[in-house]
């Protein structure tokens, strides 16, 4: 009777000592990210995961009192010493070890078909767990969420990108690293020099050469000045220039509108906000001193997110490379 006494008592330590690595080991965050997605077994094990303190007495205080039992009821058919390894060999390898392996690998299946008998012993330990948890609470504050950084998420993804059973592929990879790392991009370093900048001023004429090489660069619109190029007052769309005669001023044909200007040093995260509020697809940047020094655009910025170059049908990599590209 005693030694299925002691079998039932090593179950009872293996459960409190798996269930205390296991569910620990699922914190609130991850539980509420699976509860998001319709998982059940993560609703079931939240109910008593959220108070971890709570459930941490309450797991460690079984835990305590199954192992001294052990311990009284070996020293009963065995001598103090026998007693000695004897117990701390059933605690430390069936109590212990192998069921802390085996419920680590299955803490979602195990934590919630076992939900109901962690709720038992909470009932039953409530008047020595709770207040020890009420005072942990008080000590060291509320659990604290599983926050990450940004390179700790791209590592994330790439752990996930190379693992053979994950979906996340190659692509998703790039752009999800983009997306990330191009908040901390400036304008400057993407956009296209001042000198490199294809652009007209208002009082030329559209004759047939002008036309034409508005035609072979390619270009739907193209920045307007006045005077100097680091006056900007508008845009010209090319598309306005269909059924234009040849000889019409420009300044009657492009869109006199207010133009997006911006600092260097803007963030493509705050850039792309400003571009889409105000509906267009050109910013100017201009340095401290208030002059013009490049464009960028939103494809500048989408090719940061997507850590690839976006090429059209007039695209060469010359012209990539040395003048301004506009979607």
């Amino acid at each position: 009777m005693t030694v299925l006494i002691i079998i039932g008592l090593v179950l009872m330590s293996a459960l409190f000592s798996g269930l205390t690595l296991g569910l620990l080991s699922l914190s609130t965050s991850h539980l509420q990210r699976k509860i998001s997605l319709g998982d059940e077994r993560a609703k079931k094990i939240y109910q008593v995961r959220r108070n971890g303190n709570y459930l941490l007495c309450t797991l460690l205080l079984g835990n305590v009192a199954v192992n001294a039992a052990i311990s009284i009821f070996l020293t009963s058919i065995a001598s103090g010493v026998v007693a000695m390894f004897v117990a701390t060999g059933l605690i430390v390898v069936f109590g212990e070890i192998i069921p802390q392996a085996t419920v680590y690998r299955h803490a979602l299946n195990v934590g919630a078909r076992t939900v109901w008998l962690v709720r038992i012993f909470q009932i039953i330990l409530w008047p020595v767990a709770w207040p020890l948890a009420r005072g942990l609470d008080w000590i060291l504050g509320k659990e604290l969420p599983t926050i990450w950084s940004k390179k700790e998420i791209e590592q994330l993804v790439e752990f996930h990108e190379d693992h053979p059973q994950s979906a996340i592929d190659e692509d998703e990879e790039r752009i999800i690293k983009g997306a990330l790392q191009y908040s901390d991009t400036t304008a400057k370093q993407v956009m296209t020099q001042k000198e490199n900048v294809f652009a007209l001023e208002k009082s030329v004429i559209l004759n047939d050469r002008l036309l034409r090489k508005i035609m072979v660069k390619g270009f739907t619109r193209i920045p307007v000045y006045k005077n100097d190029i680091g006056n900007i007052i508008g845009i010209l769309y090319t598309k306005q220039l269909i059924g234009v005669d040849q000889g019409t001023p420009l300044k009657e044909v492009f869109r006199k509108r207010e133009t997006v200007k911006v600092s260097e040093d803007i963030k493509l995260d705050a850039l792309l906000n400003k571009l889409v509020k105000r509906r267009t697809h050109l910013a100017f940047v201009y340095n401290q001193k208030d002059e013009l020094v490049g464009i960028a655009t939103l494809e500048d910025i989408i090719e940061e997110i997507l850590k690839r170059e976006i090429v059209d049908e007039y695209d060469t990599p010359l012209r990539k490379k040395n003048v301004i590209l506009v979607l």
